[in-house]
């Protein structure tokens, strides 16, 4: 069974937060729905839930948009005719520097969670 996440969720792990109230912007999710047909949540009891392939697809799709500055009309172009598999090859193509992006942030993640573990390790000794 697949993890689902919910449109807030997936706004926070977007990093799509009002710098204000600090709450999600859902409303940016909600027009790339409309926007884009690759992005289809699971809608349950009225609530958004994204799978997991749907969160990449968004994360790309913020890539292109929010962090390449491309317009929505280009982003579409690019996910409707596949221009990215088409690329798979070149080092500097979109698609290749948006899985360097991902590989780092995994990184990055996996050493806190090593930290955590070593220095949780350290307290368990110390105590002995």
């Amino acid at each position: 069974m697949t993890k689902l996440i919910t449109i807030g969720e997936l706004s926070r792990i977007l990093n799509l937060v009002n710098r204000v109230s600090k709450k999600p912007s859902t409303h940016i999710l909600r027009y790339w729905e409309k926007e884009f047909k690759q992005i289809n949540p699971r809608i349950i009891n009225k609530r958004r839930y994204y799978s997991s392939d749907q969160v990449e697809i968004i994360k790309m799709i913020k890539f292109l948009s929010k962090d390449k500055g491309m317009t929505i009309y280009g982003v579409k172009s690019l996910l409707n005719l596949k221009i990215n598999k088409l690329d798979d090859y070149d080092s500097h193509s979109l698609k290749a520097e948006y899985y360097k992006l991902r590989f780092k942030e995994k990184s990055k993640n996996l050493l806190k969670k090593i930290k955590s573990i070593k220095s949780y390790g350290k307290k368990n000794t110390s105590k002995s």
